[in-house]
C-alpha cells in the first residue's frame, strides 16, 4: 500500500505564492521599450513578434518542481504485508559501567590480556544478540547514566552500540544508583513479569545522586529484577596494579551488589575471568520467557528518490532553457511564429513608411 509518512508537508504548497504576495517585485534589470507601430514592423519584416504564454503556463514548470520537492519531503513509501514479530520474551536492559577502572587489563580472552570492558563487549554482546524474542536496551554509566539504546527488537544494533562504548564516555566515577533509577524509568511501563536489569560494574558507588540500595528498593516495588555482575580478577591472582599501585579489584563493593540482588529477587554473579563470565551468560540465557501481546510490523520501502530525481531532471531542463534559449523546451513555453524569412531590405521599407506618414 502506498502512503506518505508525513502528509502534513503538503500544507507548505501555497508557500511560494504567499511569499510572492509579501515580498516586493524583483527588478529584472532589462530595459523595456513600448512602440505604437509594432504591427507595421511585423508587416515589414513579415515576421510576428514573440508573445509570451499566459502567466499560469509560464509558472507551470516551477509549480511542478515545487510539488515534486514536497512529495519527496513527505516521505513516500510502499508498505508491505504485516509480518508477525516474536513477542514471547522479556524486556531486558543492560547497564554497563564505563568508568576509568573498566580499562584495567586483568581479564583473559582467547589467551590474551584484555580490559574488563573489552571482555564484557565480547561476551555480553553475544548474549544480547542471541536473545530471540526479547526487547533489549543498553545503559552506559560512569559519573552519570545515559540511555544508549531504548528497548528494541533490533538486537544487532544494540550489540553494535555496546561495541562502540569507550572508557570515560560517561565520566570517570561510578553512579550505580543513577543507572538503576534510569533503568526503572524505562522499565516501569512494561509488563510486570518481564522487567529485567543486568548491572555490570567493577567498583563501588562513588557518584550520582541516588543511593543504590534505595534505587533497588524502588525497583523491587515496580517488579524489576536486578542481576548484578561484579567483574575483575582476584587481587591475589592479578600481579598488575593501577596507576597508584593499587589493584582496582579491591574497589568492588560485593556486599552492596548482593544487597541489590536480594532486594529485587535477582541473583548476584562474580566474574573473575572470561570462563566465569561465559558461565554467567549461559545462566542468564535460561531466564524464563514471558508471553506478551503479539505484535506485527509492516516493512516499508522508501520511494522519495523518484520524485527527487524528477525534480532534479526538471531543474536541469529549466537551466538549459535559460542558457540555450533556442531549444524545444523554450519553444514549448513561448510561442513564436515565422511566416517567412525576414527580407534583407526591411530597414529601407521602414524608412519609406515613415516618409509617407510625414507627407
Amino acid at each position: 500500500m502506498f502512503e506518505f509518512a508525513w502528509p502534513w508537508i503538503f500544507l507548505l504548497l501555497p508557500l511560494p505564492w504567499l511569499m510572492r504576495l509579501v515580498l516586493p517585485v524583483a527588478d529584472s534589470g532589462e530595459p523595456a521599450l513600448r512602440v505604437s507601430f509594432l504591427a507595421d514592423l511585423e508587416g515589414l519584416a513579415r515576421r510576428r513578434a514573440r508573445a509570451n504564454l499566459p502567466a499560469w503556463r509560464q509558472q507551470a514548470p516551477f509549480m511542478l518542481l515545487w510539488l515534486l520537492l514536497l512529495s519527496a519531503a513527505a516521505r513516500p513509501q510502499w508498505l508491505g504485508e504485516p509480518l508477525p514479530i516474536a513477542a514471547s520474551g522479556r524486556d531486558l536492559l543492560v547497564a554497563v559501567d564505563v568508568s576509568g577502572s573498566m580499562d584495567f587489563p586483568d581479564m583473559q580472552w582467547q589467551d590474551e590480556d584484555v580490559s574488563r570492558l573489552s571482555l564484557v563487549q565480547h561476551l555480553l554482546g553475544d548474549f544480547l544478540e542471541s536473545r530471540d524474542g526479547d526487547r533489549v536496551g543498553l545503559i552506559l554509566f560512569g559519573s552519570q547514566a545515559y540511555l544508549q539504546a531504548p528497548l528494541t527488537f533490533d538486537r544487532h544494533t544494540v550489540r553494535v552500540w555496546l561495541d562502540e562504548a569507550r572508557i570515560g564516555i560517561a565520566g570517570k566515577n561510578t553512579a550505580i544508583g543513577d543507572a538503576i533509577g534510569l533503568a526503572l524509568k524505562r522499565l516501569r511501563m512494561r509488563p510486570a513479569q518481564s522487567r529485567v536489569l543486568i548491572l555490570v560494574t567493577d567498583g563501588a558507588n562513588n557518584g550520582g545522586e541516588i543511593d543504590p540500595l534505595t534505587a533497588a528498593r524502588l525497583a523491587a516495588s515496580e517488579g524489576v529484577k536486578i542481576y548484578p555482575i561484579g567483574i575483575g580478577a582476584n587481587p591475589q591472582d592479578s600481579g598488575s596494579t593501577g596507576l597508584l599501585g593499587v589493584n582496582p579489584s579491591l574497589d568492588l563493593d560485593e556486599p552492596a551488589l548482593k544487597a541489590i540482588a536480594q532486594a529485587t529477587g535477582g541473583q548476584y554473579f562474580r566474574a573473575h575471568d572470561g570462563k566465569e563470565l561465559q558461565a554467567i551468560k549461559d545462566t542468564l540465557d535460561q531466564l524464563e520467557p514471558v508471553t506478551q501481546q503479539p505484535t506485527q510490523a509492516r516493512p516499508a520501502q522508501a520511494l522519495y528518490q523518484w520524485p527527487l530525481a524528477f525534480a532534479l531532471l526538471l531543474s536541469l531542463l529549466l537551466v538549459a532553457r535559460e542558457l540555450w534559449p533556442d531549444n524545444p523546451l523554450q519553444r514549448l513555453f513561448t510561442k513564436e511564429l515565422y511566416l517567412q524569412s525576414p527580407l534583407p531590405d526591411w530597414r529601407e521599407r521602414l524608412k519609406r513608411l515613415r516618409l509617407r506618414r510625414r507627407r
